[in-house]
């Protein structure tokens, strides 16, 4: 079973910064990827940024020149630096891994990520 707890989550200003971090208990398991997840205010989930094994990396437009997804050598760690924050990347943010073989998908709890103007 991998299991995901996020941490780093709080109160920003707008233009602020903040570090999440994504803390991956996996044992034996093989991470094939990650990714990071908003869920706005009252709007549906969506990917924020995402990254293989093969180091392929995406964001999304909203994101994209502000944050960077990262990861220590082992997959033990996901990061997600965010910086130049605006009121809409307020949020509760969700860390998710897919493992090889089965592929199967795991999320963590998510961390609130509350930006003011």
């Amino acid at each position: 079973q991998v299991q995901l707890v996020e941490s780093g989550g709080g109160l920003v200003q707008a233009g602020g910064s903040l570090r999440l971090s994504c803390a991956v208990s996996k044992g034996s398991f093989s991470i094939l990827s990650a990714a990071w997840y908003r869920q706005p205010p009252g709007k549906e989930r969506e990917l924020v940024a995402a990254m293989t094994h093969g180091a392929n990396i995406n964001y999304s437009d909203s994101v994209k020149g502000r944050f960077t997804i990262s990861r220590d050598l082992h997959w033990n760690t996901i990061y997600l630096q965010m910086n130049s924050l605006k009121p809409e990347d307020t949020g509760v943010y969700y860390c998710k891994v897919q493992t090889a073989g089965w592929r199967a998908e795991f999320w963590g709890q998510g961390t609130r990520v509350t930006v003011s103007s």
